[in-house]
């Protein structure tokens, strides 16, 4: 039935879920996936800095370089699970991006057919009904989207 499934990782316990239920699907129907996290872009906000000049750029650059490596290791971590499931994934990691805005970018770019995200992700756990971004995944997605809680 689904070709081409994107699933939206974050780490969280959640987007593990989601991934599983993914890997499922997939393995039934031959699917591809496409694996995909995002990281936001890095904001320094200061006290006083009205009042002094700071190069940012170089503050802004290791912020960018952590967080490229923390979702490198997120990516990774979910291409061993899909592994030992006997498949392959492609990775892809949106930076300076909000999630809902790199899955559903992902999914055009890709053709999906299919979104499997978690309820909430790693922001969204103290949340009593859906979390923000698979909210907006839902609201704006134009194919089927499987949210696992």
């Amino acid at each position: 039935m689904y070709t081409r499934i994107v699933v939206g990782i974050d780490g969280s316990e959640l987007a593990g879920k989601a991934l599983r239920h993914a890997l499922a699907l997939a393995k039934n129907s031959g699917a591809k996936l496409f694996l995909v996290t995002a990281t936001e872009p890095s904001v320094l906000v200061t006290a006083g800095a009205e009042f002094m000049a700071v190069d940012t750029g170089a503050i802004v650059a290791d912020l960018e370089e952590i967080k490229a490596k923390s979702a490198q290791a997120t990516l990774a971590a979910a291409e061993t699970l899909a592994g030992a499931e006997g498949l392959s994934v492609s990775k892809i990691h949106v930076p300076a991006s909000i999630a809902a805005d790199a899955i559903l970018k992902t999914t055009n770019d890709q053709g999906a057919d299919l979104i499997v995200m978690g309820s909430h992700g790693r922001r969204g756990l103290g949340r009593l009904l859906l979390g923000s971004q698979a909210a907006e995944v839902l609201a704006r997605a134009q194919v089927p989207v499987l949210v696992v809680k």
